[in-house]
């Protein structure tokens, strides 16, 4: 569907992200991944989906000066929100683990924002969903991080991984948008362009 609408457009999806990559091309579209790097720094005001939508339209501002005509670029940002701040990714082995300390045992909740740009047009959208940890050990957490490096990783964890398997004990909301993308909401959206 997506495919026939798009055929005469060029799609850019700028992120490194694998996960994100991956999920994206599950929709059937033909894209190019171009990534530009940014200082991803924000308004320190800002909360929860505000640092989101702020963030991928930064991402996407980076683009600008370059779009042509048929272009579309696709950007995206992920926060894990807990204890009313955000965690980013973390910077080494001992932020991943006061992480996972911090989340074992409680509930977060996962902002994805998305940014579709073209020539004419910016859409800004996000997503939420609530994530509930069991009480891990201190051996399942040092196990992950060493085993997984999380550190690509808001909150440095990933759903789809080991701890994912042992860990979340629910979800309210999208799987896929933990992953880092709500792919039902991107669909959602590129239909209505």
């Amino acid at each position: 569907m997506l495919l026939e609408k798009f055929k005469n457009n060029h799609i850019i999806l700028a992120s490194g992200s694998p996960r994100r990559q991956e999920l994206f091309k599950e929709l059937g579209l033909n894209f190019t991944i171009n990534v530009k790097e940014i200082d991803e720094i924000y308004p320190s005001t800002l909360k929860e989906e505000e640092i989101t939508n702020y963030l991928a339209k930064l991402k996407a501002k980076a683009f600008e000066n370059e779009l042509q005509e048929n272009d579309i670029i696709i950007t995206s940002d992920t926060i894990v929100w807990h204890n009313n701040r955000p965690l980013e990714k973390p910077k080494n082995k001992a932020q991943a683990i006061a992480m996972l300390q911090e989340l074992s045992g409680n509930s977060h909740k996962v902002i994805t924002s998305v940014c579709i740009k073209t020539i004419k047009s910016q859409t800004v959208f996000f997503d939420v969903t609530t994530v509930f940890f069991k009480k891990l050990t201190v051996d399942e957490i040092l196990f992950y991080v060493e085993n997984y490096r999380p550190f690509d990783k808001a909150g440095g964890y990933g759903i789809q991984e080991w701890i994912g398997f042992i860990g979340v004990s629910r979800i309210e909301g999208s799987y896929f948008n933990v992953m880092g993308f709500p792919v039902h909401k991107v669909y959602e959206n590129l239909m209505n362009l």
